[in-house]
């Protein structure tokens, strides 16, 4: 009973720790980003000998190869070409058309008989016509603002592109703290293996020399099977994370690689709100595609709107006209046209409707992206410093529970202590190693979060992860 009270203390311990709330927080980061981001086009193939991989490479290779920064650049391609067909619209046209026909008509099917002496066939003739063709809209401020709006969507589009690296970037180095987070426990569980071992031989000698009973001898036996098994489980671990960090920067699945960074211990400088807030507006790209794409919006109202309005076009064409090439003459037409909407069956209004609703909708948009910037510097300002705290915790008490396992294992090879002293002590140890390492995690995720939501996260998270 006393054992199962124990696990369930231990159990509850873990569950309330760093790591669990790491896991959770994973779990929500994990499901607002979207599944291509973590996606990649691999490039290469493998090679034999294992590679370093800093944090700065991976970024870099994430940048050139992630799936979703490669979408990014082709969404930025169609919305140029939509300008492109926006602004064909107002340019002018020219083509050349060359035909040489050869008829015959009958008049009576025109309606044209009774005429005495005529025959109502005519032909076969032939008619050749060789002419150039100019068009253009003279004044369509519908067609301009059109222009203006794709124009917007364009530099919307390019934003985009931009808040796509930047969470490529935050992606990319959360899953290389992952990988370091995993490679840091396997460290630990080893540290902890090697302890078992030894607990575990030297109560071997104990039992044989009639110091202790074999209960003792069984959980000492019992505590190394348990760090065996946590072992395997860590460096599983730590081989999936390795494997997801592979499949977002486009490394083959099968390349083998080391971390050169590690966790950071130092915290950087956090602004005041205001003045962080000031810089995020100015530098998100999502912030600012927000407001391209309200302008965007204003501008397909005005499009709608002048619908209501006259238009003019010009048509001019020259050309040579004749019964064959060599026996032809020059003609011309010189059309200017004045086009009045006058009844549309509403479908200007309709227009006008979803325009206003469309705009209206990009405003709130970007009310809300103020109101979640704000949001997540605050959040990641209050997880920074909860953060630094809990290192420095975690550090105190890591420490406090090696000098406990220490005087635990001096009392039981002095056979004043039993194995059940020494069992608990190894549990605080793997329980503070546990939070200490969570607790680096949850700082260094804290500090790219910061990066992200001022919006500098492809500018100074490898300065800032590697430049150490």
């Amino acid at each position: 009973m006393r054992v199962f009270v124990r696990s369930a203390v231990l159990l509850c311990t873990l569950l309330l720790s760093p790591f669990a709330q790491a896991q959770v927080n994973k779990e929500t980061r994990d499901t607002s980003v979207p599944q291509n981001v973590r996606g990649s086009v691999t490039q290469g193939n493998p090679t034999p000998e294992t590679i370093p991989l800093s944090i700065s490479d991976a970024i870099d290779r994430a940048l050139k190869f992630n799936l979703g920064a490669l979408i990014a650049q082709q969404e930025t391609r169609e919305a140029t070409a939509d300008r492109l067909r926006a602004l064909s619209d107002l340019l002018p046209k020219i083509s050349v058309t060359a035909g040489d026909t050869v008829e015959q008509i009958d008049l009576a099917a025109f309606g044209f008989t009774g005429f005495p002496g005529i025959n109502t066939i005519v032909g076969p003739f032939n008619v050749f016509d060789a002419r150039a063709h100019y068009s253009q809209p003279a004044l369509d401020l519908r067609l301009k603002h059109d222009l203006h709006s794709q124009s917007e969507k364009v530099t919307a589009a390019g934003l985009a592109q931009q808040d796509v690296r930047e969470l490529v970037v935050l992606v990319a180095t959360d899953l290389y703290l992952e990988a370091v987070g995993s490679a840091s426990r396997v460290e630990a569980v080893q540290a902890q293996l090697k302890t078992a071992q030894a607990v575990y031989d030297r109560a071997v000698n104990l039992k044989d020399s009639g110091v202790i009973p074999a209960i003792d001898l069984l959980r000492a036996q019992v505590q190394l099977r348990e760090q065996q098994q946590r072992l395997l489980a860590a460096q599983n671990d730590l081989a999936k994370e390795k494997l997801n960090l592979a499949r977002a920067i486009g490394l083959p699945q099968g390349q083998s690689f080391t971390q050169s960074d590690t966790f950071l211990t130092t915290t950087a400088a956090i602004p005041p709100l205001d003045q962080a807030l000031s810089s995020a507006l100015d530098s998100r790209p999502d912030y600012r595609r927000a407001a391209a794409l309200v302008r965007a919006a204003d501008e397909t109202l005005k499009s709608a709107n002048a619908r209501k309005l006259p238009s003019v076009g010009f048509y001019a064409d020259y050309g040579d006209i004749g019964e064959r090439p060599t026996a032809s003459h020059g003609t011309m037409t010189v059309q200017g046209t004045l086009f009045v909407p006058i009844y549309t069956g509403g479908r200007t209004q309709a227009e006008i409707l979803d325009s206003r609703a469309k705009l209206d909708e990009r405003k709130a948009e970007e009310g809300n992206l103020r109101g979640r910037i704000e949001y997540e510097l605050r959040t990641a300002d209050l997880d920074i410093r909860t953060a630094a705290a809990q290192v420095q915790v975690a550090g105190q008490a890591r420490d406090l529970a090696q000098q406990q396992l220490a005087q635990a294992q001096d009392r039981f090879s002095a056979g004043v202590a039993n194995g059940l002293e020494v069992t608990q002590a190894q549990e605080s140890v793997a329980t503070a190693d546990e939070n200490y390492i969570s607790s680096l995690f949850n700082l260094n995720v804290a500090e790219a979060s910061l990066a992200r939501a001022m919006g500098t996260a492809e500018k100074s998270i490898k300065s800032f992860f590697g430049g150490k």
